[in-house]
């Protein structure tokens, strides 16, 4: 997928409501044993980057490290379920103390429930490690307009497209 276009899809008003939702993204890597594994993890968008944050000595960390292909999801709960769907490479890197995009990412919405999130966090982390994933391909699925392509081939030979 060309840039342009994922940038295009990211741009859409779905894809945008989902990258500034609080819910956790759910973010699949293979684990050092070749498992596969999804989490519910708390991102951050910048933009052009979702950012994730975790210990610096987690499973993740190492896993993604040895093969930092993912795939991320954000979707809604309901019916018809929306959902953005990513694919791209993590980086890592070990950054002092807590960010404040992680605070963005996993701290409660309220002032005071933030602050002590950020005392709490900063209690137990003097480093953390940043996973960024830029999207190398994107799909917005609102299952009114879009689909998933195995379900638009079948609509389009119902219809006599195909």
């Amino acid at each position: 997928m060309r840039p342009d276009d994922v940038r295009e899809v990211l741009t859409r008003p779905l894809a945008c409501a989902l990258l500034a939702s609080r819910a956790p993204a759910r973010l699949a890597y293979v684990a050092r044993d070749g498992t596969p594994r999804v989490i519910p993890i708390g991102h951050h968008w910048d933009g052009t980057r979702f950012l994730m944050f975790t210990a610096t000595d987690a499973p993740k960390a190492r896993a993604l490290e040895a093969r930092p292909e993912v795939a991320l999801t954000l979707d809604t709960e309901g019916f018809p379920p929306r959902a953005l769907l990513v694919r791209g490479t993590a980086r890592l890197e070990t950054v002092d103390g807590v960010p404040e995009e992680f605070l963005d990412a996993s701290a409660p919405a309220g002032a005071e429930e933030r602050a002590a999130f950020a005392a709490e966090a900063r209690s137990l982390y003097r480093r953390m490690t940043r996973i960024a994933v830029t999207p190398e391909w994107a799909k917005l699925l609102d299952f009114e307009t879009t689909l998933p392509s195995a379900l638009e081939k079948l609509a389009a030979a119902r219809d006599g497209g195909g």
